[in-house]
């Protein structure tokens, strides 16, 4: 004769959220990317390169190639997959160590205009 266990099992689950992975099991514990990315750093997969090819990579990383076949910034793909930026910027970081990626950083601004012109245009404005 089996016992009943007490309680219903696994409370915590929801059949409808489907499966449920901890973002640090992506990234391995990992919170920080080996490299310093930008949000809007655009990042570019090698054409040569095709993702199905690497068997070491999770299925996050094969999207992450296969979305930045085109430039794409770190955001958007965070956002195409789903995950939290921390996690892409670490999964990125993992793909630029292995050569899978290029990360382009968005030009600095070299010239900032001065005060005084500043004030100029908001004045002409203001007189609008």
């Amino acid at each position: 004769m089996r016992a009943e266990s007490p309680g219903p099992q696994h409370e915590w689950l929801d059949a409808d959220a489907g499966p449920v992975v901890r973002p640090y099991t992506l990234t391995g514990g990992r919170v920080r990317p080996p490299v310093g990315l930008d949000v809007v750093a655009f990042v570019l997969a090698d054409r040569a390169v095709n993702p199905a090819d690497q068997p070491r990579l999770h299925p996050e990383q094969r999207r992450l190639v296969e979305l930045a076949r085109r430039p794409m910034p770190v955001a958007e793909l965070a956002a195409e997959l789903d995950l939290a930026l921390c996690v892409v910027r670490v999964l990125v970081g993992d793909l630029l160590a292995r050569g899978l990626v290029s990360v382009h950083a968005p030009a600095g601004a070299t010239f900032l205009p001065d005060d005084n012109i500043l004030k100029a245009v908001v004045s002409g404005l203001r007189a609008l």
